[in-house]
């Protein structure tokens, strides 16, 4: 038997055996236990639902992350975890709707699913009361992450009045810190800025046009927009001659901290079994120069 395959195995027993014992959590008494500790009423009509698996299933461990997707997957059976909890969808839209690849006979769609049932898993999506929650559980990690506690604006949590420096150098820093590889900037470079905020995700480019307007903004940090949205419009403002920037993390970096701080919450509650975090990589690379 390889290592992998004795390691579920074991992994498999421990959870029998506990849940003979009367010990064992199922996926759907994990969740009972974040709805009554998370401290916002559960809305009706979320995301906020199990993607794939059985909730009667026995947690024999539970991993945070950004996005459930194959490679972390494969890294959360091999740590004997289970129970899955994604900030962001499964299969490839907002609603995780799989009709279309089912019928398609898709075999990325197909080959997810079998390794989430072969291996006993449960993926469950937790992002409208995470962000819900105060403090919100993603800006709140992102903050600790990005060392920017002591500049956060008490009553405006997303504002912030850090030290100034330039333009670049902010950038530079906030890459460093969070790992975001394919990091882009629009603005002046040696703009000198000290206003900040920060809209971790995709929020939109309503809700981005609203910061910007205001005039304690100069540098909004995002996850990601459409290129003709947000983007343009900071260009112009460059363009212009106003004092505002834009930085785009990308959406895994800008929210991922958020996700290893729901780890540690978790850890507040919930002891029958391992929590952990499993961080998402990047999708994308920048090409070497020539």
């Amino acid at each position: 038997m390889s290592p992998m395959k004795l390691l579920l195995a074991l992994v498999a027993t421990t959870g029998s055996m506990a849940a003979q014992s009367g010990q064992a959590l199922t996926a759907a008494q994990i969740l009972d236990r974040i709805r009554e500790h998370v401290g916002v009423e559960w809305r009706k009509e979320t995301v906020d639902t199990i993607k794939s698996g059985d909730p009667s299933t026995h947690v024999t461990g539970i991993a945070t992350t950004m996005f459930a997707t194959y490679d972390v997957l494969k890294r959360a059976a091999a740590e004997g975890k289970n129970l899955v909890i994604a900030h962001e969808p499964t299969f490839y839209s907002h609603q995780d709707r799989t009709e279309s690849f089912a019928s398609a006979n898709d075999p990325v769609y197909l080959e997810k699913e079998k390794f989430i049932k072969e291996h006993n898993m449960v993926v469950f999506r937790f992002h409208d009361h995470w962000h819900m929650r105060r403090p919100d559980g993603v800006l709140e990690g992102m903050t600790k992450a990005l060392g920017w506690q002591k500049y956060q604006d008490a009553s405006a949590p997303s504002m912030f009045r850090l030290p100034e420096s330039s333009l670049e150098l902010l950038a530079a820093g906030m890459r460093d810190k969070l790992g975001a590889t394919t990091m882009r900037v629009v603005g002046e470079r040696g703009m000198k800025v000290t206003k900040v905020a920060l809209s971790p995700g995709a929020g939109g480019s309503a809700g981005h046009l609203r910061i910007l307007r205001r005039s304690d903004v100069e540098v909004l940090a995002i996850g990601e927009v459409p290129e003709w949205e947000t983007i343009a419009y900071v260009a112009d403002a460059s363009a212009q001659g106003r004092r505002k920037a834009l930085i785009l993390i990308g959406h895994t970096p800008s929210e991922q901290a958020g996700m290893e701080n729901c780890a540690q919450w978790l850890k507040g509650f919930i002891r029958e079994v391992p929590v952990g975090y499993v961080a998402a990589a990047e999708p994308f690379w920048n090409p070497r120069s020539r």
